[in-house]
């Protein structure tokens, strides 16, 4: 990444930088991935009692807002160009775009040979993406070597944006959602009402369930339920807490078992809650 960087700028050549700056999403994706398997370990304190997994989550949000920053600024010089094609050093170029594409191709066959793990393969997509950007920087430095097509530059760096694009949406979405307490993917409310109310015995009906997540592995969930008089409280919640677990692979629950009218209603009905 620093090497396209530095060449880029010496080069004057846009599709170096791009690709820099795809790299500089995958490696930070990596290396936030690693940043929160290190402070995980930390557990949690009197001042964070959920512990330090959101921090991942708030570098990812920073790091999307300056990626597309330097989405803005990169579509906006390869634009100028498009209008005004600048000269380029293509040789120098050319051999930075190749040195990038083999350590990118070294890195996914060291990746695609262990590909069983989820984190790997996500990890082997981002490598892949990398190549595609390699592969554009050494299309354009050919052109300009060969033919002294200085639009190669700005047009195929314009295709870099359109993957680095993505891959930041995507970063400032999902942490954005996870920052604003959004529902986990994959996690359906209504469907756990729903499966809770029909599997658990004694359960008459399930409500004010509230999911969001630590971090996008780390879904957690309040709920209540109403039971039937007599039910046994303590076998009612290990049976909940089995079907989140095994059903909706929720670790984390808290759930609050009532026998009469539910204390946080205050006389409202909850209709769309209460139907399943």
């Amino acid at each position: 990444m620093f090497v396209e960087l530095g060449v880029g700028i010496w080069t004057n050549a846009l599709v170096l930088l791009a690709d820099a700056g795809h790299m500089f999403l995958d490696a930070t994706a990596l290396g936030l991935a690693w940043w929160a398997a290190h402070i995980a370990d930390r557990g949690f304190d009197q001042k964070l009692s959920y512990g330090y997994h959101r921090f991942q989550v708030l570098a990812a949000f920073v790091n999307g807002l300056t990626l597309v920053v330097l989405v803005i600024w990169i579509s906006v010089e390869a634009t100028m160009r498009l209008f005004s094609p600048e000269a380029m050093l293509p040789l120098p170029a050319l051999l930075v775009a190749i040195a990038g594409f083999v350590v990118n191709l070294i890195a996914f066959r060291w990746l695609h040979d262990t590909s069983g793990n989820t984190n790997i393969r996500s990890a082997a997509l981002h490598v892949l993406g990398d190549l595609l950007g390699s592969t554009a920087a050494i299309a354009a430095s050919l052109a300009v070597l060969m033919f002294g097509w200085l639009y190669a530059d700005p047009v195929l760096t314009l295709l870099i944006v359109v993957i680095l694009s993505r891959g930041a949406y995507y970063v400032v979405k999902e942490s954005a959602h996870i920052l604003l307490e959004g529902v986990p993917e994959g996690v359906d409310l209504m469907e756990i009402k729903t499966t809770l109310a029909d599997e658990v015995s004694d359960v008459i009906q399930i409500h004010h369930v509230h999911a969001w997540g630590l971090t996008a592995e780390k879904p957690l969930l309040t709920l209540h339920a109403l039971v039937n008089e007599g039910a046994k409280v303590q076998v009612v919640i290990e049976d909940i807490k089995r079907v989140l677990r095994n059903v909706y692979n929720i670790e984390h629950s808290t759930i609050q078992v009532e026998i009469g009218p539910c204390p946080d209603d205050h006389g409202e009905h909850e209709h769309d809650e209460h139907s399943h």
